[in-house]
């Protein structure tokens, strides 16, 4: 009997799992927070676990999960400001070196791993889709919107699911749901944020091959030469942010970023990006630093996002030590 219980669970257990990583992604978008939507994710297990022996269509597993991951994110929205990116709560500034001081960690959208938010598959145009719909711009307007409407957009016009679906998951109606879409895309055109769909070229590797390189040698007008005229840098969890080759050239070099840095290429957030390890002091030990990502835009850097919190490093499969 135990023996039987427990190949039952185990069948169970796989069940719900096959679908862990893409519910991860649809609560990142949702949240902002790839902690928070893997703690969502979570939640959202335990409660279909307890409740799995009483679902009956297991035909319809995929859009109760979703169901009650909906709730879940709701539920953690309520009552709380949303997460941004500096240029959505300080003005801009120059590049002298004055960061101010830091804000909670609750403040900020979070960058994530491709492989945590990402639908596994070589399918080009998929992971085109899916990839825009995780860049740092996408994901800081999405904020903006209420959290039914946020959850109605993604999966209507992200994940591609039908108004009659969306509207069983929501237990309203199909009319309903696109009102509700209707109003979410007006919310999200008035965003001050270039949100629009571009199709990455095979050229956004050798830009970053490019802004790497320029680094290791030191050479100013390389980088320079990346970066678009209107280009922007910003340091979560600092609300300092810069627009323009001068103004951020001008704070690079205020803190020594040529010559001390180490970098390591990851994927995040579907763009190309970069773990850093920085000495404390001159000469000493490199340390975890920061998570980069890079915007690229027509074959030149249209932003660089730099998240100051080794403790990223983690989620990254990387030690905070740099690797031999």
């Amino acid at each position: 009997m135990v023996r039987g219980d427990t190949a039952t669970s185990a069948v169970r257990s796989e069940e719900l799992e096959q679908y862990r990583g893409e519910l991860v992604g649809y609560c990142y978008r949702m949240l902002g927070s790839i902690h928070e939507a893997e703690d969502a994710v979570q939640e959202t297990m335990l409660r279909a676990w307890r409740a799995l022996a009483r679902f009956e269509d297991r035909s319809g597993l995929r859009p109760w999960l979703y169901r009650i991951a909906t709730n879940v994110c709701i539920d953690l929205l309520k009552g709380r400001s949303r997460r941004a990116l500096p240029m959505d709560v300080a003005p801009v500034a120059t590049g002298e070196l004055r960061r101010g001081e830091p804000w909670p960690e609750a403040t900020w959208i979070q960058p994530a791993p491709d492989a945590l938010i990402l639908p596994p598959g070589d399918d080009p145009a998929e992971r085109t889709v899916s990839g825009e719909s995780v860049k740092l711009a996408f994901i800081a307007a999405l904020q903006h919107l209420a959290p039914r409407q946020r959850a109605v957009l993604i999966l209507r016009d992200v994940l591609r699911w039908r108004a009659a679906e969306v509207a069983a998951l929501l237990e309203t109606s199909p009319d309903a749901v696109n009102s509700t879409l209707r109003r979410a895309r007006a919310a999200l055109a008035a965003v001050d944020r270039d949100t629009a769909a571009s199709e990455p070229v095979p050229g956004d590797r050798e830009v970053l091959t490019a802004y790497l390189d320029a680094f290791a040698r030191h050479d100013v007008d390389a980088l320079v030469a990346l970066l678009r005229d209107d280009a922007t840098l910003d340091m979560p969890p600092f609300t300092l942010w810069m627009r323009g080759p001068d103004d951020i050239l001008r704070w690079l070099l205020a803190v020594d970023a040529f010559g001390q840095e180490r970098f390591t290429p990851v994927e995040a957030n579907g763009s190309p990006a970069v773990a850093v390890y920085r000495p404390d002091a001159p000469g000493g030990r490199p340390r975890a630093f920061s998570i980069q990502v890079l915007d690229i835009v027509a074959g030149r850097i249209g932003a660089i996002h730099v998240f100051l919190d080794p403790s990223l490093f983690d989620l990254f499969g990387l030690p905070l030590d740099p690797p031999s």
